[in-house]
This record gives C-alpha cells, structure tokens and sequence, in this order.
C-alpha cells in the first residue's frame, strides 16, 4: 500500500471524527440534540447519503502500487472495482448505452470501398451482433437481472435483522429511512457496476474515457477539498476566536488585524499566486514528483491549505462574539474569582460552550468548499487538470454544449452528481442547526 499525503490526513480526519463522536456521546448536554438529530427522517437520510459518498471517497483513498510496475503507476480499491471503466476507452465521444461512435469517420466497407458513418464502439456493446433491435432488449434484462439480485440482498439482510431482534424490527421512522437510502443507492450503484462490463453508462468523454468513471473518482476531490479544508481552517478559528473573546485587550485588536487583513485580500489572486508557486516548486523538483499522481496530490494538498488559511475568519468572527457573552456569566466570574487558570478555564467552560457553533459551521461550510473548488478548477487555478473532479469536467464540457449535436452528458453527470452531495450536505446542515442552536430549541 502507498499513503499519499492527502491519504493520510482523510484517515487522520477519520480518527478525529471518531473521537468527537465518543466526545459528543460522553456530554449529557449534546445527548439531547443529537437524539433530536437521529429520531429526524430527514437528518439521517442525508447522512446515510453523505456516507455512502463517503465510502466510495475512502476506497479512493487506498492506492496500492500497479502490476506493472515499469510504469510506476498507483491504483485505488476504487479503481480496482471499476477496472472495466478505467481501462475500456473508446478513441472519442459516446453516448450514454451507445453501440457506434458519436463523431462521424471515414470507415473501409467489406467490399473494399471507404464510406463516412459511424463505427463500431471497442468495448460496448461487442456482444451484439445487429445492436439496432438487440440493445434495448439486452439493456432491461441486464438491469432487470441487476435489481433482483440487489433486492435479494437487501431481503436477506433485513431477513437477519428481523431474525436477530423481531421485537425491535419496526425501527422508527429515521432509521427506516436510512434503510431506503442505502438500498436506493446500493441498488443504484451495483446495477450501474453490472451494465458497465457491456457498455459506458454514462457515455464517454473527449478522449474516450467512461464518464461514470470521472463521476465516481471525483467523488474524493469534492469530499477532500471540504473536508480537509474543514482541518486546515479550525484551529485557527477555535483558537484565534476563543483568544480573541476571552482576553479582549492588544491582543483581541492584534487578532482582529491579522483577520480584517486577510479578508482585504482578493481570495482568488491569493490561491492563484500559491498555486503558482506550487507549479514552480515542482518543476525545479521533478525528481521528488516523478508521478502525476504524486504530482496532482500535492497540487490538492496545498489547495486545502490554502482555502483553508483564507476561509477560517468568518468562524473565528463567530467565536469571537459568542466568547465575549460567555466570558461575562457567572460561572467564568466565579472561576476567574476563584483563581482558575484561564487556560482551565477556556477548556473546561468555553469551548464546550461555542462547540455547537463549530458543529453548525462546519457542516454548513462543506457544501461551499465543494463548490468552489468546481469554480476554481473552472477558470483552472484549481486542482490539477489530471485529476478527476467535477471542476475540471465542467470545465472540458461547456465547450461542447455549443456544437450540434449536443455532447450533453459528461457535464449532465457532474452536475447530478455535485448537485446531489451538496443537497444531502445542506438538508443535512439544515437538521443540525435545528437540533443543537440553543434558541430553536424547542
């Protein structure tokens, strides 16, 4: 196995939100809201969405070296399962199911003769021998035979749990929903998988590469980009911001210039200028970045840091204001009376206190992290052109959506697929703040 750098720290993100959940659970005050939270159909729903994505986010995230090692090339379990997709490339566009190509070319007939039409596709729809009246039919029973194999499964695994606890089999509401989610998405993701060995579900792009495949590999920059942006950016937040609030004085103004600074600068000519330096870096260090892996890696990498050192001052601003009322209730008075430390203080009766701030503005964050890095990667001072994410194929697709006939679906794929994370995010976020704001409490 081969840890990238960005590998590493989405383990470590793991670990630590592992760790808050067992923090989270040992806290009698948050026991109220996140039962709030579990018994809302809608919150967890969006969870069981936002895993899902999750799931597919950690499988890219563990490269191992290739067969073939000449090449130096590093594959994911992700790439791994999808082995079809990645390596079954067509010379040019698709469509979505298709069995010729979608660009006209020059063809030699069997009696010799060159003609102009559409040829054959490499690796879809091979096995069909007259594809006109044969794909329809092969299509349904494929995806017939897809589903009844999912839905046995989802029938014996609900089969066990009703074995296993038949008192208790009728969950509530919220847990009967996460069920649905992951069988619509499990089924989904498997009957895609099945169709996949025969034919490019979503089409092919530009180059001839399964645009599904694309979809699916950008799953781990968007989740990357807003997550690891999140871990960069919160402890200059929590601690600037808690600082800031409590000892008030030069340095509250200190902290206040150093935030009102950074905001006076133009965000996008600041990630600009670092991701041009990075470029620099590389290109004189080419023995150290040998792999474009490596290479598109540590271009993400040093996007989360950056995002994350220009995007942690409206949370220290929050915490900030929401320290200034907490340093003047009687509980810190006492303490301050009694001679506490005021670094016991500002972890025993500060943080736990602003804590649902933080929680309210993470989650809320994640969803315009994901959207700007499509925005950044669009006007290309994003990621890495090599690297799979929905930026860049937006980016390599609205050029085609002026031509005739429309090559539609790569960025109809980036679109549902973007769309449906930032949704599942929002409902998500939306749920959050509802159970632990302290003034929507109910």
């Amino acid at each position: 196995m081969v840890w990238l750098w960005t590998d590493v720290l989405v383990v470590l993100l793991l670990l630590a939100a592992l760790l808050m959940v067992f923090y989270m659970r040992s806290q009698a005050h948050l026991k109220r809201p996140l039962a709030k939270l579990v018994a809302s159909p809608i919150a967890m729903g969006s969870f069981a969405l936002l895993m899902s994505f999750a799931l597919i986010g950690l499988m890219d995230s563990l490269h191992f070296k290739a067969a073939d090692s000449q090449r130096n090339e590093l594959v994911s379990l992700l790439d791994l399962a999808c082995t079809n997709m990645r390596t079954h490339t067509e010379t040019s566009y698709s469509a979505p199911f298709a069995a010729y190509a979608f660009n006209k070319q020059m063809l030699t007939g069997s009696d010799g003769s060159t003609y102009w039409g559409f040829a054959r596709l490499q690796h879809a729809a091979t096995h069909l021998q007259v594809p006109e009246q044969q794909l329809l039919e092969d299509v349904l029973w494929q995806s017939v035979q897809a589903l009844l194999q999912s839905f046995a499964v989802v029938g014996v695994l609900i089969g066990l749990a009703k074995y296993s606890n038949p008192r208790r089999f009728w969950f509530p509401d919220s847990i009967r929903t996460v069920w649905l989610v992951f069988t619509l998405i499990g089924s989904g993701l498997y009957w895609m998988w099945v169709l996949s060995h025969d034919y490019h579900v979503l089409g092919t792009d530009k180059v001839g590469e399964d645009v599904l495949y694309q979809a699916l590999k950008s799953i781990r920059t968007g989740l990357v980009i807003g997550c690891l942006t999140t871990l960069v950016m919160l402890p200059f937040a929590l601690m600037l911001g808690i600082l800031a609030g409590f000892f008030k004085g030069w340095i509250d103004d200190l902290i206040q210039f150093v935030y009102t600074t950074l905001n006076s600068i133009p965000s996008v000519l600041l990630i600009a200028a670092s991701i041009l330096m990075v470029q620099v870096y590389m290109a004189n260090h080419g023995e150290d970045f040998n792999n474009l892996l490596v290479r598109a890696d540590m271009r993400l990498l040093f996007l989360c840091l950056i995002l994350g050192v220009t995007s942690w001052t409206g949370l220290c601003r929050l915490l900030r204001a929401e320290t200034l009322k907490l340093r003047e209730m009687e509980y810190v008075m006492a303490a301050q009376a009694l001679g506490v430390r005021p670094g016991m203080i500002l972890f025993r009766h500060i943080l736990p206190n602003v804590m649902h701030i933080v929680l309210i503005s993470v989650v809320l964050d994640f969803s315009s992290l994901v959207l700007a890095e499509a925005a950044l990667s669009y006007i290309n001072i994003g990621v890495d052109p090599t690297t799979h994410s929905w930026g860049n194929m937006i980016n390599s697709a609205r050029l085609e959506m002026a031509r005739e006939p429309v090559v539609w679906w790569p960025l109809m794929a980036s679109f549902v697929f973007m769309f449906t994370l930032v949704l599942a995010a929002n409902l998500f976020a939306d749920q959050v703040r509802d159970a632990f704001d302290p003034r929507r409490s109910a």
